[in-house]
């Protein structure tokens, strides 16, 4: 690909479009996302090699697609639902045997393949997809307490994984992270309180109206400014553009997010900058190294074979067996890590690949988990407060980012 004009932007346009191609085939079930990796690396470096992914321009879109897809996911972190708050305590529980499931799996696997990645591969394991997993709660329609706790479970596993990646991709420069971290989290605190007193006096309210009423997409515009701003301080205290979209997106949700800001958010990420992210992310994936060294196929097995025996460790304090299945879908995570790995050379030639080949074996479990979820818990009993959905409707039937 030489240059970055039109021509490129319309070619990474239709490539993105095999994603939902592949996914209107019904007996598939193919998530959007998987179709567009898997473009990415039949146009990218290991396939025809039509698209650069070094190219500056490319680069520079794409982290924009990750800043907004982790934006995305962060929305999707149920914050506000007040129903969740009973099924927290035992969903924590799972959480952490999850967790030391996981701790246990990940030194076997680091040491198995001596890459000395114990920790990331633990953290990888132990994480689920707020953003994979609630849509397909919310279109399969699962209700009940179970589902109620799952869904905490995996908020609970989601955010904790998506801080702690930062740290363990990276453990000399940890230190350096944490800061830039709390850096993120105090600026996201303040947009909090700034937005929570702009509901309080009815400002936020009134802007809405306005905004609506002359057409000025003011809340996009300023969601843009806000995260652009975060994505800057990120780069700026050695910290990945993933924390700067995910604190702005849990912001959003502990307040509230518009639903036409919501269309908006969905239709300039999913529409353009996610597949072109996803695309570059495939396109960046060096499968090629997998057949020089081939126990690194074997390593993805384990990862996505292990975070699944992880997360059905839940059956062990009675967790039914799909819904636990369902929990190991992972996404945001993996994606981040082969990104972070890939730009910062923190991994072995391979290892980004290994990583999404786990994660792809992941999302074709809780494909079939959701369906054997929904023949046991789609009449099962309604949430202790009478709630007929567990997640809301703006969630149910997206695309996960």
């Amino acid at each position: 690909m030489s240059g970055f004009g039109f021509d490129t932007l319309a070619l990474l346009v239709v490539i993105g479009m095999v994603g939902p191609l592949l996914a209107s085939v019904p007996r598939l079930r193919i998530p959007v996302v998987i179709g567009e990796l898997l473009a990415g690396i039949v146009f990218g470096s290991a396939g025809f090699g039509v698209l650069d992914h070094t190219d500056p321009t490319f680069t520079l879109l794409a982290n924009i697609g990750f800043a907004l897809v982790m934006f995305v996911v962060g929305t999707h972190v149920p914050v506000r639902d007040s129903t969740l708050r009973i099924a927290i305590p035992k969903a924590l529980v799972r959480a952490v045997l999850v967790g030391a499931v996981a701790a246990g799996l990940g030194v076997m696997l680091a040491e198995a393949f001596g890459t000395g990645h114990a920790v990331l591969y633990a953290v990888l394991m132990a994480s689920s997809s707020a953003a994979l997993a609630l849509p397909v709660i919310g279109s399969l329609r699962l209700e009940g307490p179970s589902v109620l706790s799952v869904t905490a479970q995996i908020a609970i596993a989601d955010a904790t994984s998506i801080v702690l990646l930062p740290l363990v991709i990276d453990p000399q420069g940890a230190p350096r992270v944490a800061l830039g971290g709390l850096a993120i989290a105090a600026c996201a605190a303040v947009l909090f309180l700034i937005l929570r007193t702009g509901d309080r006096t009815g400002r936020r309210k009134r802007l809405h109206r306005y905004s609506e009423e002359k057409r000025f997409a003011l809340e996009l515009r300023i969601s843009l400014i806000v995260l652009f701003a975060l994505a800057t301080l990120a780069i700026r205290t050695h910290v990945s553009i993933m924390l700067a979209g995910f604190a702005l997106g849990l912001v959003l949700s502990a307040i509230g997010e518009p639903r036409r800001l919501a269309r908006q958010l969905f239709g300039i990420t999913e529409g353009f900058f996610a597949p072109l992210f996803f695309v570059w992310l495939g396109a960046s994936l060096q499968v090629r190294e997998l057949g020089d060294r081939p126990e690194f196929i074997l390593l993805g097995v384990g990862l996505g074979v292990g975070a699944v025996l992880a997360h059905c460790a839940g059956r062990l304090l009675g967790q039914p067996l799909a819904l636990a299945a369902l929990a190991a879908a992972q996404l945001g995570v993996p994606v981040a890590a082969a990104t972070l790995g890939t730009e910062q050379h923190l991994l072995a030639a391979g290892e980004p690949s290994a990583l999404m080949l786990g994660a792809l074996l992941t999302i074709a479990v809780t494909s079939v988990a959701g369906v054997l979820a929904a023949r046991a818990h789609r009449v099962d009993d309604n949430p202790p407060d009478g709630r007929d959905e567990t997640v809301s409707d703006k969630t149910a039937g997206e695309k996960p980012g």
